[in-house]
């Protein structure tokens, strides 16, 4: 491994001094906080490896280091370099910021959604554009500007283009030029050193014509990446290239599985698969190795205590939004399987591809062939079944579960565990799915009756809440009638208390008098602030009967009202009184009171007489 550059080293997402990690594929260098993040996109955005703890070859951290000294992320920046950007809101992550949601969210629109890239002008057919860039991509390549075919790429250019006018890719171009650095790059982003030109001849060929042995070294270990990254997992050893040595497969230590009929029938599985779909299942375990890897540099270099949660854990391979349903739910449940399961799928893979390079054929009989296909028609509906855990991720479309052959679904989903189907079932295997039903029922008559509980609990609260309102709504009524109560030492009476209030001989005797009722006067005025009862302090005056004409009365020099004669009122007392009686006896149920009190009358009688004698005297 080379040393890295001396230069200071910035995070490229949020600025943190001394990054520990590298982005190969975005040519960046990135700190632990932000790898983290990187790691839950998927290798499809983001290749990460450690600087220091991880094998890397010696021109793939240097393409890496000279990306990222030369301002690749720049490219990945563009939009915020312009000024006007402050002003839109857009900003780049500090160190102080969070990792959720603030590095994340800001991670993922530079990366995934390439929100800050330089965008090229519309055009009516993007597949006019894309093939204008991978012929730019195929010129620029013959020179060691690596940034400007590393902007290429991120608009859209393709790594393996075949250029019809020259007869070539741009790999080749590259091999020629005896470009490494650009090899590299290229390689990274899909580009086959095994791939074929006009002529025949591949970049291998290319390389080693041109006396380039370093770069077609490193292209025969590129086209071989795949299987020797399996082998290294497994023993920690590469095979030796130059000696002719491609392909090794470790033996497991206990080879007794290697016998058993459930191996022998997850083989034969395997080996029916066509090269396309072997393909496929071979890249995703390669995924699923490095997710392995990079786990155990993660957990062996992070600080326990701050940095390994549950947000920076990725359980298992995200989603693909480019593959199928079904590939991505294969690809997450590869997580599922232990130590020694894995193993043997990755010895599996390795065997098949050695057969597949190599074009030797299975021996396979017809009817064994049929047998495995049935096996694996009859496993479909106990698989499907699991597909519908909650264990993983929500996949990119369930249109095209369909769409891609069934043997390719049940190799990836290929457990020990599950290829108990392809034999006879025996009496223990019925009665522990028997065992495991008869628990599977007491837990959801458990858990029905926790609901019921629960059920029972919110009616009795709904029952308090409503008898609470109810209390509150009486509170309420109290509290606004208290409003209207006289306080105490006011000038009105206080009604709270009983002996205030003066009892009438009458019950009609506390209703207010009507100035248009018989037996009512007028009210005396009052100077402002003094407030009296009539009940308690005006005498009240009777009408005067009909008989007594407007000339009895005499104006006299006061200010009361003159009186008749004593004889005319000892004359007609008797008459008044009893149609005053009368009266009231025939107005039963009346809202006015026009009742005279006795001791109101003789009140009256008195003051008239005595001012009837004065009146006589003068």
């Amino acid at each position: 491994m080379s040393k890295r550059l001396r230069s200071p080293e910035v995070c490229a997402d949020c600025s943190v001094q001394d990054p520990r990690w590298a982005s190969i594929n975005r040519g960046v260098l990135i700190c632990d906080e932000c790898c983290s993040v990187h790691r839950s996109l998927g290798r499809h955005i983001s290749q990460v490896r450690h600087l220091k703890h991880t094998p890397w070859p010696t021109t793939l951290l240097q393409m890496v280091q000279t990306l990222y000294s030369n301002g690749a992320n720049s490219i990945w920046e563009h939009s915020l370099l312009d000024p006007a950007s402050i002003l839109s809101g857009k900003r780049k992550a500090n160190p102080q910021d969070k990792v959720h949601p603030n590095k994340a969210e800001f991670i993922r629109a530079k990366y995934q959604m390439l929100a800050f890239v330089h965008r090229l002008p519309c055009r009516d057919d993007d597949s006019v554009t894309a093939k204008d860039l991978s012929k730019q991509l195929h010129s620029s390549v013959r020179t060691g500007n690596l940034e400007t075919c590393l902007r290429l790429l991120s608009l859209g250019a393709q790594a393996n283009f075949f250029n019809p006018e020259k007869g070539s890719t741009p790999l080749h171009v590259a091999a020629k030029a005896g470009q490494i650095l650009q090899a590299e790059l290229l390689a990274v982003y899909g580009a086959d050193p095994g791939t074929p030109d006009s002529a025949g001849k591949t970049p291998i060929d290319y390389a080693r014509q041109g006396g380039h042995h370093e770069l077609a070294d490193r292209l025969v270990e590129i086209q071989h990446e795949l299987t020797d990254r399996l082998a290294f997992y497994l023993c920690g050893r590469k095979p030796d290239h130059k000696n002719g040595q491609h392909f090794i497969i470790p033996q497991m230590a206990d080879s007794s599985l290697d016998l058993s009929e459930l191996a022998k029938a997850a083989k034969k599985k395997l080996q029916s698969l066509s090269n396309h779909l072997f393909e496929e299942l071979a890249m995703d375990v390669y995924d699923e190795v490095d997710r392995r890897e990079t786990d155990a540099v993660w957990l062996a270099t992070q600080n326990h205590s701050t940095l390994v949660t549950e947000t920076t854990v990725v359980p298992f391979l995200p989603v693909n939004p480019e593959y199928s349903s079904t590939r991505n739910q294969g690809r997450q449940k590869l997580a599922r399987f232990n130590a020694h399961e894995f193993a043997t799928l990755v010895i599996d893979i390795l065997s098949d591809a050695k057969r597949r390079q190599q074009g030797n054929s299975v021996n396979v009989s017809k009817d064994n062939i049929e047998l495995v296909l049935k096996s694996i028609s009859n496993q479909h509906s106990s698989e499907s079944q699991d597909n519908d855990q909650p264990d993983y991720d929500s996949v990119a479309s369930d249109e095209e579960t369909d769409q891609e052959p069934l043997p390719n679904k049940t190799s990836r989903e290929k457990s020990l565990d599950a290829d108990v189907a392809d034999g006879a079932v025996t009496v223990q295997e019925f009665l522990n799915v028997k065992n495991a039903l008869v628990a599977s029922e007491a837990k959801i008559q458990q858990l029905m009756k926790v609901n019921n509980n629960l059920s029972d609990e919110l009616r009795i609260m709904q029952k308090k809440l409503q008898t609470l309102q109810c209390e509150n709504t009486n509170l309420r009524r109290q509290a606004t009638s208290n409003l209207y109560q006289i306080p105490a030492g006011s000038e009105y009476t206080d009604l709270s208390n009983p002996s205030a209030i003066k009892k009438r001989p009458s019950a009609r005797s506390s209703r207010p008098m009507s100035m248009y009722e018989t037996g009512s006067v007028q009210k005396p005025y009052l100077p402002l602030g003094e407030v009296t009862y009539p009940e308690e302090n005006i005498n009240r005056l009777q009408p005067f009967p009909q008989h007594i004409g407007r000339s009895a009365f005499v104006t006299s020099s006061s200010s009361l009202p003159s009186f008749p004669s004593t004889l005319s009122w000892s004359r007609d007392e008797s008459t008044r009184r009893g149609s005053k009686v009368e009266k009231q006896n025939s107005m039963p149920g009346s809202d006015y009171d026009n009742t005279v009190h006795e001791s109101e009358l003789d009140e009256i009688r008195y003051g008239c007489v005595k001012m009837k004698l004065s009146h006589i005297i003068i």
